[in-house]
């Protein structure tokens, strides 16, 4: 993912207006804080206000749904950005919360048809999530707002949105 081709430049997108919401886990401090950063310059650089971002931390990848879904319920955000890190261990855990924080994303996205980025980074070892290798963070960013967008200017009340769901497995 690190020169992964978007084919979405920023100059093509214009956040005026838009209001997002970011929750970010804070299991993996250091991954998770660059993955925040980068989150946010990449807003700066598509025109979000800052006082039109809210960010909460909360302690893992298994909260970020529900923090993320409290937000959605707000009816306050264009679009919610979800960020975390986790670290294959010697157990099922990883597992577990890989594939359960994902579906719960997933699901919160298609119920609320609401654009949802999935920035929590499932990696093999803690050198793959090294804070110096991170730019998922802007890559996810720019696709969750050219999504935003499209969604925007497409969708009337009433009309339906198929999602599919993403190659978790592209990002490990």
């Amino acid at each position: 993912m690190q020169d992964a081709d978007t084919g979405i430049a920023a100059k093509e997108l214009d956040g005026e207006g838009l209001h997002i919401g970011i929750v970010r886990a804070r299991f993996n401090d250091a991954v998770t804080r660059k993955l925040e950063e980068a989150c946010l310059a990449e807003l700066a650089v598509l025109g979000v206000v800052a006082k039109h971002i809210k960010r909460v931390d909360v302690p893992g990848a298994l909260e970020v749904p529900l923090a993320l879904k409290v937000m959605a319920d707000s009816d306050e955000f264009d679009a919610l950005v979800a960020l975390g890190c986790v670290i294959r261990g010697e157990t099922l855990h990883f597992e577990i919360v890989a594939h359960e924080s994902a579906r719960a994303l997933i699901d919160l996205a298609v119920a609320r048809k609401l654009p949802l980025g999935n920035g929590i980074l499932t990696v093999e070892t803690a050198v793959a999530a090294s804070p110096a290798e991170v730019k998922f963070g802007q890559n996810m960013t720019s696709l969750t707002f050219a999504l935003s967008r499209a969604i925007g200017r497409t969708l009337r009340p009433g009309d339906e949105v198929v999602v599919s769901r993403l190659d978790h497995e592209a990002n490990r």
